[in-house]
């Protein structure tokens, strides 16, 4: 039976979509592949105190937290989480995928609904988010990525009162680059009496008056929500967190399968994240260069016809549309040592393969200088295309 699977595979080099783990090994001087947006996971504050932690509590957290598996800390951690992120309850997870995939699917189960829920999605959620869908077996209704008229149409389309009604979006989408217009979603959200499910992974660390998220910008208290955020970008270190109200934090505690059979996470990583979280609010200059580095890589490739997806993130997308030609331009760059993300379908949809470059406060003009020099340089020449 192996054969259907080497088959598989070859069908996906044939299409330049054939994914591999990268040499470990490469000279890289310039990394514009990174999620460490605030330049934390080396810091020695963080690292110090995941050394600690090992120390007082061991290197793993010995089974679930319903079991063996709760301390002091990762209690003291989510109770901070909750006032950063104007909550009652915070609950971590080992990772953002393990969150969004098993708190939504427990969410929209018709075993604790009144009738069969409907989800109107965002049709850009991160694949996580998808497989809660599959695994709740939810129907679920699309709606074009910050297009508030489109949903407000599937709203009044297929909202039916009588039905549980959820909202499914991203506030900072890590492929396209862009902002979700929070209030509005908000507004919508409450005229419609919606549950609304907010993904932060690349919005944590970076947005909000103390860098805790687009979500504290806005007042949620006018709807039913959860908040997912993530430790593995901006963080700088691993898992996720469920930021809600107290009656939903007893809900995960019982339903949510994800968390109740899933050891807890181990001491280290959860002291380095918090001790990341605490310095979030002090790093606003950080955040103000990595806004300006990308504002100036994004004109800098703009001025020379380069077509740039996104305003307003340290994220930029280049996008060539082309598997080949993506994957062409990153080996290039990869040559001159900068490392930079291919993403080809299915992460994206067919025909908007694009180069995505994260920008760290680790980055200098200088270096974005170079990134965006080498780019037009590749592109200029005959045989490859902007």
């Amino acid at each position: 039976m192996y054969r259907f699977y080497d088959q598989y595979c070859v069908e996906q080099d044939a299409k330049s979509r054939l994914r591999a783990l990268p040499p470990v090994d490469l000279p890289v001087s310039l990394d514009f592949s990174s999620n460490d947006y605030l330049g934390l996971a080396t810091h020695p504050d963080v690292v110090n105190a995941a050394i600690a932690a090992a120390r007082q509590y061991g290197a793993g957290s010995t089974g679930s937290r319903l079991l063996s598996g709760n301390y002091s800390l990762i209690e003291s951690f989510e109770r901070q989480i909750a006032q950063s992120k104007h909550t009652e309850a915070a609950l971590i997870f080992n990772s953002g995928y393990q969150a969004n995939m098993t708190v939504l699917a427990s969410l929209l189960s018709q075993r604790v609904l009144p009738a069969p829920p409907i989800v109107f999605f965002d049709r850009l959620n991160h694949s996580s988010l998808y497989n809660a869908m599959f695994l709740s077996g939810a129907e679920y209704v699309l709606f074009e990525r910050n297009d508030m008229a489109d949903l407000r149409r599937q709203l009044q389309t297929h909202c039916v009162a009588s039905r549980p009604a959820f909202i499914v979006t991203e506030t900072v989408h890590g492929m396209e680059a862009d902002l979700l217009p929070i209030a509005q979603v908000v507004d919508i959200a409450a005229s419609y009496n919606c549950f609304l499910y907010l993904d932060e992974a690349h919005a944590t660390g970076l947005y909000g008056s103390q860098g805790y998220g687009l979500s504290t910008t806005v007042d949620l208290s006018p709807v039913p929500h959860m908040v997912m955020g993530t430790f593995s970008k901006a963080i700088g270190g691993a898992g996720a967190y469920i930021a809600c109200n107290a009656i939903m934090h007893r809900f995960m505690l019982n339903r949510t399968a994800g968390f109740i059979y899933s050891t807890a996470p181990s001491p280290m990583s959860v002291a380095a994240a918090a001790q990341a979280w605490r310095m979030v609010p002090t790093l606003a200059a950080q955040r103000q260069q990595v806004f300006a580095l990308a504002d100036l890589l994004r004109q800098l490739l703009r001025d020379r016809g380069i077509t740039v997806m996104g305003d307003g993130t340290n994220i930029v997308p280049v996008c060539l549309g082309d598997e080949s030609d993506t994957l062409a331009l990153k080996q290039a760059l990869q040559q001159e040592g900068m490392m930079v993300s291919a993403i080809r379908p299915p992460t994206v949809p067919t025909g908007t393969s694009r180069l995505r470059i994260a920008i760290n406060a680790l980055h200098d003009s200088a270096g974005v200088n170079r990134l965006a020099q080498t780019i037009v340089q590749h592109l200029s020449r005959p045989g490859t295309r902007g």
